[in-house]
């Protein structure tokens, strides 16, 4: 039998360079799942690489073939990228949820593009390429679970990623107004086999675990049984993790879904809460929520902490029908109603949701210069206006918003607070981790070592520190010497 030629796949993860985002941090800066995947469908006689802009900015390096993935505010970096490599006839191929969502663009600046999952059509793309006749655009469709390989994990081995990922299911019924995924993955629950996915587990080495799943306890028939076993899984297989998932408001359904989930290492959860007014859920089709009622919310972060469970509040700002006053309201709800940690982004219309098609068709969308103002669509920059407000007023009001929330006064009061929900040391220093983490995001542009910067710390340089700070300053020297030392371990990769 001939040998077959050996060839190379750079496999790419770009990183807008307009705003960094999770990047600006090793602790938030996660492994590209779906390029494992890709990976592990490459036949052995390819040497695959993996170059993450989080970590390194990407060079030209000789390959037959460069795959690269993008969320929406990457996509103009990957399009730099993959301009630099063709004009050094290196094939371009370009998938993810960008590609999926506006194949018609993509196809003008990659030479390949695959739109949708790929598992059923990236070992075409490489036949194809072997044989000289790859073609411009693949469609992968929904790939069937038990098509879906285990991710090729040594990859991954040459960063400092703090967190393992998995994912455990594909697919979402929900159909928000500003999410992709239904689009993307489907209606339906696909899920993994439970055993499968603690063997992928048995398979992962880093201390920190995120799922990554969208919905992780789903609302389908058995969906709770399913968990239970999943969770109970882990302990009884001594997988050994602190982890953090997403999740809507049926997470705080079951006391013995919340206990396995307890004992096998879930330490912070984030859920989908958006809006805690009712006008604002119906603007995102948030239905879920809507028909438990906001008046629900806090007997449900109760559930969560009477376990040991923090909570990361993901909230929208800027929905339709807000105005200054209500999201001056959702700021008051974000410190005073039981979140933990807060994730506070900005509404954004990202392509392929129905609100993407339904406000560019009435031209509400400020920034739409594309391609190139795709990399102004990371939730922290407004790119249009509400029914009450401008961009602008949107963008400056967001800005006192977030100096409010993310004061360093506020994050130690909530990581204080979580402590006295839940009990657990380890969910308050990632309680107080996470917020310092979003701070930096949201802030990103006032980071700096001058006087009338912020420090990484979220303290203005050159200013006095306030009197609580001072004040609590010894108790956290005592914490951390006692409790969280190995955690700051855990949390900075040292494992």
């Amino acid at each position: 039998m001939t040998e077959k030629k050996k060839r190379k796949l750079l496999l790419i993860n770009p990183i807008n360079q307009h705003r960094l985002g999770f990047s600006n941090d090793p602790s938030t800066s996660y492994m590209p799942l779906g390029l494992g995947i890709i990976a592990a469908l490459t036949p052995e006689h390819w040497e695959v690489e993996l170059i993450d802009e989080s970590f390194e900015l990407c060079t030209f390096r000789p390959a037959d073939m460069v795959g690269f993935t993008a969320f929406t505010a990457n996509a103009f970096r990957a399009y730099e990228l993959a301009a630099m490599f063709r004009s050094q006839e290196v094939h371009t191929v370009m998938g993810g949820i960008h590609a999926s969502m506006m194949p018609e663009e993509v196809v003008n600046y990659v030479d390949t593009t695959v739109s949708g999952e790929a598992e059923l059509v990236w070992p075409q793309v490489i036949r194809d390429f072997e044989e000289g006749r790859i073609q411009k655009l693949y469609q992968g469709g929904i790939t069937p679970v038990d098509k879906i390989p285990l991710v090729r994990r040594e990859i991954y081995r040459k960063y400092p990623y703090v967190y393992d990922l998995i994912q455990i299911s594909r697919g979402c019924p929900m159909g928000c107004d500003f999410c992709s995924v239904t689009k993307m993955c489907g209606s339906k629950y696909r899920e993994r086999p439970v055993e499968e996915v603690l063997d992928e587990l048995e398979q992962t080495d880093r201390p920190l675990l995120f799922i990554v799943d969208d919905h992780l306890i789903n609302t389908n028939k058995g969906a709770e049984e399913r968990a239970i076993r999943l969770f109970r899984g882990m302990v009884e297989r001594k997988i050994n993790k602190l982890w953090f998932g997403q999740a809507a408001m049926n997470f705080a359904d079951n006391d013995e879904v919340l206990h396995w989930a307890a004992k096998s290492g879930c330490t912070l959860i984030l859920l989908g809460i958006e809006a805690e007014k009712p006008e604002a859920l119906k603007d995102a089709r948030k239905r879920l929520n809507l028909k438990r009622g906001v008046d629900y919310y806090q007997e449900a972060f109760r559930k969560i902490h009477k376990h040991g469970i923090a909570v990361l509040g993901a909230m929208i700002f800027g929905m339709e029908s807000d105005n200054t006053q209500d999201l001056y309201n959702r700021m008051e709800f974000c410190l005073n109603s039981g979140i933990d940690a807060m994730q506070t982004s900005i509404m954004t219309p990202l392509p392929g949701t129905d609100l993407f098609f339904r406000l560019r068709d009435q031209k509400k969308i400020d920034l739409c210069n594309y391609p190139e103002d795709w990399k102004h669509y990371h939730f922290k920059e407004a790119t249009m206006g509400t029914n009450h407000m401008t961009r602008e007023e949107l963008q400056q009001t967001m800005r006192d918003i977030w100096m409010k929330l993310y004061k360093k006064d506020n994050i130690r009061k909530m990581m204080f607070k979580t402590l006295w929900r839940t009990g657990n040391f380890k969910a308050a220093y990632w309680v107080y981790g996470t917020n310092h983490n979003y701070g930096r995001i949201v802030l990103e542009d006032l980071l700096g070592d001058q006087p009338g910067n912020l420090n990484r710390n979220l303290e203005w340089i050159g200013r006095r520190r306030s009197w609580y700070i001072r004040l609590t300053n010894p108790v956290l020297t005592i914490m951390y010497a006692i409790w969280w030392k190995y955690m700051v371990r855990r949390f900075t990769g040292r494992h």
